[in-house]
């Protein structure tokens, strides 16, 4: 939920696919999906409570225990609550859309795009008969080169083509001049969710399992002795694990932001051949360039230098084919499966054809398939509605941060001005996404696949040396999410959210501020979290604070990191309280904004009772409501080490106990269990 950044256009890779006749079976099922399900007669479901638990014990289950009891996570999911069921809506909504263009009479050359998109995955018969074929020119481009400056120009296009890199790169908007684009970079290169998982004995298993799968997919594509190249690829990436920061390092905007030029990166980390890396990723000998990781940059370019050159060409081989898995024949999709999502996520059953097949149009041609989906599932006045949630919870915001105890005048000063300078944008882009340039075929999947990477990694390299687009979006309409981007200091709400439970115009309003009110405030409080709290009203990654204020805040920060830090949500494995401390901050300072929007809302008027609830009471439940799911374990262990996101029984039990407001609406006392001292509770926002 709620990502505090864009994911890349071609960041989804595809889980398995079924035979024809399941695609039949649910294209029928879904054809009833497209409509949005209401919440109760008021906007909560209450058949959902279990009312044997008591609310200052266990407010999630309390909540919603009747539907964790009754609900079963789908075989072909990791996990499965609002948020699915609302992604499940928007994938039927989109099948629909793409099936029906797929018989348009009238189609324009957009649509026919999309139509071709859909068309080339689905037509799983070619898929089959081409097999390995599609990474026949893939394999061989590796096979020729000849030396590491060779190797580096492969890594150097990764971004263009199916290839992949050990140091990542992008385009997007400087932190500290963030009217420009700049050129990040950033160490990568390991196959594993994260370094944790080569490095601690609690995920042996799973890098036993990781050898194989290499040795796999490398034998499937030919390659000479796999069993011995899967040993040295995994050799490889440990080296590289130990070099990388981990992710909560990854998360402090102060460190990972260091400018060098082309000539002091080449001085810095000389090990690895720049010149040709930068020549093939077509972007010359910048001047300037922004490393994330750097203090890894030289300990992974010795490593890369120190690293057999037929180790590097397995390496690659293995990541082509993997990264291809998914769009060939079912041998190697149901290779990539059984590792990607049994052995990693303890997911049962395949996902069929027909939504791997969404998800491939959806990364193609976001924008395009977006413009249909507003046009049949947003209405005009969905948009005016949140418009106004959005203003009063900004002035809810202003008067909280007036209201603080702990911040002196002068900063307060420069956070009213923050929050004054917020963008807010609602449903879709003013200015839709130009795709004419890029050439789809419905009989060329793999192709397709290919120019679309090239496509995309065009359009970054146009913005190289250019003002930042701001009407641009770093999410589709038919995405369920929203995000908060520091450098541009908007908030951004795509048409998919919008929606029961999060936001239903019928439902009683304290269940929206709960739900899409909670959202709204949240992503209003990463402009004010740990690390949003870095930029200002500008978006300049600048210190506006007092030292005092400063260091006020990161006790506050710390308390709450330390209660998060103690949750253990499967046995052997805690929250991390540093992590997924900003997403955390965003929670708890979105509940009390949103809460106090509410209580203004009123207009100094008592709330009406709705079947035996308060109105500050509906607000909690609304809240409690967006965050029903259940996970499996081997997904919530994944989740634990690479997701800046605490799981959702903790949104909502981790984020009451602070709340005054809680204890008072729910009568809590100090014999229930969730119960915190009050000179104990965390107060920032």
């Amino acid at each position: 939920a709620y990502a505090a950044h864009a994911q890349s256009l071609h960041a989804h890779e595809a889980n398995g696919e079924l035979e024809w006749l399941f695609q039949i079976a649910d294209a029928k099922s879904t054809a009833a999906s497209t409509t949005a399900e209401r919440m109760g007669a008021w906007g909560y479901d209450m058949t959902g409570q279990d009312p044997r638990v008591r609310p200052g014990d266990d407010f999630f289950k309390w909540s919603n225990g009747a539907w964790l009891d009754r609900t079963d996570i789908p075989a072909d999911r990791t996990r499965y609550g609002t948020f699915d069921a609302l992604r499940a809506l928007s994938e039927a909504r989109v099948h629909d859309i793409v099936q029906s263009l797929s018989k348009d009479k009238k189609a324009t050359p957009e649509t026919r795009k999309i139509a071709a998109a859909w068309s080339s995955f689905m037509d799983e018969a070619s898929v089959e008969k081409l097999d390995a074929k599609p990474l026949a020119k893939g394999l061989q481009i590796i096979r020729n080169t000849r030396s590491h400056t060779d190797m580096a120009r492969l890594m150097g296009q990764a971004n263009a083509s199916g290839m992949r890199s050990l140091f990542d790169m992008g385009i997007r908007d400087d932190a500290k001049a963030p009217e420009n684009n700049a050129i990040y970079l950033s160490t990568g290169g390991l196959g594993l969710p994260d370094r944790d998982y080569y490095l601690e004995d609690r995920f042996a298993d799973k890098r036993v399992a990781y050898e194989k799968y290499i040795a796999q997919l490398l034998g499937m594509a030919g390659w000479a002795q796999p069993e011995n190249a899967a040993n040295a690829v995994l050799a490889l990436e440990t080296h590289i694990a130990k070099a990388s920061w981990t992710r909560t390092q990854r998360r402090d905007r102060d460190k990972t932001y260091n400018p060098v030029s082309a000539a002091e990166l080449k001085a810095f980390a000389p090990a690895m051949p720049w010149d040709a890396f930068f020549e093939a990723a077509k972007l010359g000998q910048p001047e300037r360039m922004i490393l994330t990781t750097n203090t890894a940059f030289p300990l992974v370019a010795d490593i890369y230098q120190a690293t057999p050159l037929e180790t590097l060409q397995a390496w690659q081989a293995f990541h082509m084919t993997h990264l291809a898995a998914p769009l060939l024949s079912k041998r190697f999709t149901e290779v990539h499966f059984q590792f990607n999502s049994v052995t990693l996520a303890g997911q049962p059953q395949e996902r069929p054809r027909w939504k791997r097949g969404v998800d491939f149009v959806n990364g193609a041609l976001g924008e395009s398939v977006g413009k249909i989906y507003v046009q049949r599932y947003f209405p005009a006045e969905s948009k005016e509605m949140m418009a106004t949630l959005v203003t009063n919870i900004r002035k809810a915001m202003q008067v909280r941060i007036d209201q603080l105890d702990w911040m002196g005048a002068e900063t307060k000063v420069q956070a009213q001005e923050k929050l004054a300078k917020f963008g807010v944008k609602i449903g879709y882009p003013s200015t839709w996404r130009d795709y004419s340039a890029l050439d789809l075929k419905a009989d060329d999947l793999y192709g397709n696949s290919q120019r679309s990477r090239a496509f995309e990694w065009q359009r970054q390299l146009a913005r190289v040396g250019k003002k930042v687009d701001k009407t641009e979006w770093g999410m589709t309409p038919q995405t369920v999410n929203a995000y908060y981007s520091p450098q541009r200091n908007e908030i951004v709400f795509p048409a998919a959210i919008l929606q029961p439970p999060f936001f239903d115009p019928a439902a009683d309003p304290a269940i929206n501020y709960g739900g899409i009110g909670g959202v709204i405030g949240h992503e209003i409080s990463h402009g004010f979290d740990d690390q949003g709290r870095k930029s200002d009203g500008d978006g300049v990654l600048r210190n506006w604070w007092t030292l005092e204020d400063a260091s006020k805040f990161q006790v506050q920060a710390d308390r709450l990191g330390k209660q998060y830090s103690a949750f253990e949500p499967v046995p052997g494995s805690r929250v991390n309280g540093q992590l997924t401390m900003g997403e955390n901050i965003g929670d708890l300072g979105g509940m009390n904004v949103t809460l106090a929007a509410y209580q203004i809302s009123l207009n100094g008027k008592p709330a009406a009772k709705i079947d035996g609830t308060t109105g500050e009471q509906r607000v909690f439940l609304g809240w409690s409501q967006v965050w029903r799911a259940k996970y499996r374990d081997e997904a919530m262990r994944q989740q634990l080490v690479s997701d800046p996101h605490s799981p959702p029984y903790y949104r909502v039990n981790g984020i009451v106990r602070n709340m005054d407001a809680w204890y008072q609406a729910f009568d809590v006392k100090p014999e229930d269990k969730l119960y915190v001292a009050p000179a104990d509770r965390v107060r920032i926002w």
